[in-house]
């Protein structure tokens, strides 16, 4: 406690008394606590393209930074990070999906730096690369993401080979129940691991490689059948120990993408079933109130201040099923989340590349999921959110013409 207050002392001081980052913290406590134009905001097709154009632009700033071809972030107070494995693995796709002829070399480059940290047993560390950790379950899985979308793009084996070793990896590590516990995140088993099921089965598609599928689906069965509660809620979801009562939106969102996206690929509608039991809850509270809260306990009771990669991720889980469903009820809730979303982007005051375009960790930016910080991966899965809702009205239109 007192650890964290002299954090977060020192967080307030800084960005207060820093005259350029200042304007952040005083445009979030005005608009949090007396105007609330968050719970308003609208925008244009145009305006939303141009926000996008702004996140893809600072994806390749975080990018530009570093000194390998990976990807940081960038906080307030300490500046920029080193690179993210995991998180590079998954931004990759990203940039791809936005314009693959312009983005194929940076993304080329950054799986090439991918590659050449690799560890022998075939996984990724955890967290930034200068942390130095060993190899991490959850963390590998994304950076298959990337392999995968390059392989995809150049048609260049070495990339698939590199992906199905990780996965050998994954699958020769993997607990009997089917959970992952000694190469993950704490070495607690955890259910957001579902986010690792999906790209496995993508090399499973490339390879044929059933050992891949098998893994994948064990890991499924355990979290419905072990872990899900009847109101949709999951047990064992959040990436601590001691708020795991609490899960953030986050993790919760990983789990829901990675049930529902895992379930379409092996045409297993249990897992789809499941995953949406959990979106659709939270898509009634957010009905309701116009935004939602960082975490959320076995009852659906949120806490804390918005998280706003978990808002992006569970946008972009609404927009998968309303493809899936066509129920409009998803889209005008994806519609309206990435309103919100490019509310918090747009702070309409002259800022630094280092932050122009990005999202900031929590909103207001003192939240306790990434304080003060504009982590990599809120901007991907936001760049993500708008690119998913441009693809459903896109598609949308082409079904009237």
């Amino acid at each position: 406690m007192i650890a964290s207050l002299r954090r977060y002392v020192r967080f307030f001081g800084i960005t207060f008394f820093a005259r350029r980052e200042r304007k952040h913290l005083l445009r979030d406590a005005a608009d949090w606590f007396v105007r609330r134009k968050f719970l308003k905001a609208a925008y244009s097709p145009e305006q939303k393209e141009q926000a996008l154009s702004e996140s893809i632009s600072w994806l390749q700033h975080a990018q530009d930074k570093m000194k390998d071809s990976g990807f940081g972030t960038y906080y307030i107070t300490d500046g920029w990070t080193s690179s993210y494995p995991e998180t590079s693995g998954y931004i990759i796709p990203t940039l791809l999906e936005y314009d693959h002829a312009a983005m194929r070399e940076r993304c080329v480059a950054a799986a090439e730096w991918l590659l050449s940290i690799q560890k022998p047993g075939g996984g990724w560390q955890s967290l930034y690369v200068d942390h130095q950790r060993p190899e991490v379950v959850f963390n590998t899985g994304q950076v298959l993401r990337g392999l995968v979308a390059v392989y995809e793009e150049t048609g260049e084996k070495r990339y698939l080979d590199a992906a199905a070793k990780a996965c050998d990896w994954l699958a020769s590590v993997q607990e009997e129940d089917g959970s992952w516990q000694k190469y993950a995140f704490m070495k607690e088993k955890r259910v957001y691991d579902s986010y690792v099921d999906h790209p496995m089965l993508m090399v499973w598609k490339h390879t044929g490689n059933e050992k891949y599928r098998e893994a994948a689906v064990r890991n499924l069965d355990w979290i419905i059948t072990e872990k899900q509660q009847a109101n949709g809620w999951f047990a064992d979801c959040d990436n601590t120990v001691r708020n795991n009562d609490r899960p953030i939106l986050h993790t919760i969102s990983y789990t829901i993408d990675g049930l529902i996206n895992s379930g379409l690929m092996l045409g297993e509608t249990k897992y789809v079933l499941a995953g949406k039991k959990a979106a659709d809850k939270l898509l009634d509270i957010f009905n309701r109130q116009g935004w939602l809260q960082g975490r959320w306990d076995a009852d659906w009771n949120g806490s804390e201040y918005m998280i706003c990669t978990g808002c992006a991720q569970i946008s972009i889980v609404w927009l998968t099923l309303y493809e899936v469903t066509l129920e409009e009820k998803y889209l005008l809730a994806a519609s309206k989340m990435n309103d919100l979303l490019i509310f918090v982007q747009q702070r309409n005051y002259r800022e630094t590349a280092d932050t122009r375009g990005a999202l900031t960790g929590s909103y207001p930016l003192w939240g306790k999921y990434e304080p003060f910080g504009f982590p990599n991966w809120a901007t991907k899965y936001f760049a993500d959110a708008l690119l998913a809702e441009r693809k459903m009205k896109n598609l949308i239109k082409g079904n009237l013409q």
